[in-house]
């Protein structure tokens, strides 16, 4: 009998509670699903809610141990042998000493703190938008450099200069999951991937740890920062407060976990060097493990510390990839097709969140299906929140480029998916120029659940594509098989690669080759050709 384990997958919009059983492959037994607000301001702000999380996690953990699958199996949550997460990463938690929120958690969406930034780095002679006598010590010491306004350091910088009165009570700062640790355990921690995260990390060997240079270099206070433990070692039993809100027992151990750029990839089964998997959720990104540090300045590229042990991953952020097929559903499909008004109460309804984006996501992908490859020559760029690789601009925005009296509302539902897997080919090749990148590429999260995405994206990169099963769950399989490694039922993140197969294999159409290249070209040159009209309508 293998060991039953839950895993929190904490995302931009919602939560998916995952119950896993770990023998000799890692098993879904349940899973639910919750959404929860993102709220944009009209300063460059975007923060969540802590209570919404918590509620979302609670009914979501419930729900599991009620639904027919659970109760048929005979699972109780006294059989769970261990609890973790995989989150977004990059926000910003302020806790007290008793482990209460302070104020709404800063997402990593958050641009608010540009005058912070120019403060703290980007002034004087600059290389990549960081002050020259700063980039050079940061990247010896941490391997990155924080130049990046949505980066943690300036979200804290920010409410130091607009809230003092929040910032006076500060105990500690956090990460996304860490703030959900510290309400199930009591304990203030942080694994070193969200450490990494904060861009006060030392990543050199013997140092690994908080940065005091750093710290005083960028105006952080190290008292502020929490004590760091590794993804795969307990923080703590949960609490019987937390075991009564979530439905749970007491004492069930509560590992470390990690973000969401670490354990998306372990999910995938991209863990050995040189593997590179793209990911496709709110927000997307393409990463490559690696074994040493690497660093692309200009191109805002950086390898990240992981939960691997030893191992890097290079990685290059889109902010918006899915995010962007909720814009076409919100926008281009609602208003136009039938699925509104049939699906009505469904749409619009939170606990129907997982029936309605399938219906409306195999629309949308039938619709593709039937619109030729290239879109009628319109190009969109996917930049609806700004963008961060390979160019960093808070100002650049979402565009359709090219229309005429011909196009239809398919050619521009199209295009999008196109746009997004132009960025993701733009990354792709930037990253192949510092690292080995390996030419079958795994492609996970919620967008490769469609095969018409997959397949787009295999023509655009010309490369093979490759999805698992339920692509959408590899968050929480990742964060599963971090418990297994803690129990000892896994022997190490590397072997997770043994359980996870490739379900669907996706080989680029030769005859859509030359479309793409010249749309991509177009697509590349979009961005320095309207960078001063980007500034003068947004900044």
């Amino acid at each position: 009998m293998g060991k039953y384990v839950i895993a929190y997958d904490i995302g931009t919009t919602g939560v998916k509670t995952c119950l896993f059983e770990i023998d000799k492959t890692i098993v879904l037994k349940a899973a639910a699903s919750h959404g929860y607000g993102l709220y944009i301001l009209e300063d460059g702000g975007a923060e969540q809610d802590f209570d919404e999380w918590w509620e979302a996690m609670s009914e979501t953990t419930k729900e599991i141990f009620d639904s027919k699958e659970v109760k048929k199996l005979k699972i109780s949550p006294k059989d769970i042998e261990g609890i973790s997460f995989c989150s977004q990463m990059q926000g910003l938690v302020c806790l007290d000493k008793d482990c209460n929120v302070i104020r709404r958690p800063m997402s990593y969406m958050d641009q608010r703190a540009k005058e912070e930034i120019k403060k703290g780095i980007a002034n004087g002679i600059q290389i990549a938008g960081a002050n020259i006598f700063k980039l050079l010590p940061y990247l010896y010491l941490t391997g990155a450099v924080s130049c990046s306004v949505k980066d943690p350091i300036w979200k804290y910088k920010w409410i130091e200069a607009h809230e003092p009165e929040n910032f006076e009570k500060i105990y500690k700062v956090v990460d996304v999951k860490e703030s959900i640790i510290a309400k199930m355990t009591g304990k203030i921690i942080m694994t070193p991937d969200s450490a990494f995260g904060q861009l006060l990390y030392d990543t050199r060997k013997g140092h690994e740890g908080w940065s005091k240079f750093v710290c005083k270099m960028v105006g952080v206070n190290p008292d502020h920062l929490a004590d760091i433990v590794k993804s795969t070692d307990v923080v703590g039993g949960l609490t019987e407060a937390a075991a009564a809100d979530l439905g749970l027992v007491p004492g069930i151990p509560v590992f470390g976990g990690g973000g969401d750029a670490s354990l998306i990839g372990v999910g995938a089964g991209a863990v050995l060097p040189g593997d590179t998997h793209i990911y496709s959720g709110t927000s997307g990104w393409v990463g490559t493990v690696v074994e040493k540090q690497t660093v692309d300045t200009g191109a805002m590229i950086a390898a990240i510390v992981g939960a691997q042990e030893g191992k890097f991953n290079y990685f290059a952020e889109h902010e918006t990839s899915g995010k962007c097929l909720e814009w076409v559903k919100n926008h281009l499909a609602l208003d136009e097709i039938d699925i509104y008004l049939e699906k009505k109460d469904v749409t619009e309804s939170p606990e129907n969140f997982e029936e309605a984006y399938t219906s409306l996501y195999d629309y949308l992908s039938k619709v593709m299906n039937e619109t030729p490859a290239g879109s009628e020559g319109v190009i969109f760029t996917p930049w609806l929140h700004g963008n961060r690789c390979p160019f960093e601009d808070p100002n650049a925005a979402g565009m359709f480029f090219n229309i005429n009296l011909e196009t239809g509302k398919r050619d521009l539902i199209r295009a999008v998916v196109e746009g997004v897997c132009f960025q993701n080919r733009w990354m792709y090749e930037q990253e192949a120029k510092k690292v080995q990148v390996s030419d079958t590429v795994r492609f996970v999260g919620g967008g490769a659940l469609s095969d018409v995405t997959c397949q787009i994206l295999s023509d655009v990169l010309q490369k093979k594509v490759e999805t698992v099963d339920s692509p959408q769950n590899v968050g929480a399989v990742g964060a599963a098989a971090v418990i297994g490694v803690g129990i000892g039922a896994i022997p190490n993140l590397e072997a997770v690669k043994e359980f996870i197969p490739a379900a669907k294999t996706f080989e680029p159409n030769p005859a859509n080759k030359a479309v793409y290249d010249k749309n991509f070209e177009v697509f590349k040159s979009l961005y320095p050709n309207n960078k001063k009209a980007f500034r003068a309508l947004n900044a």
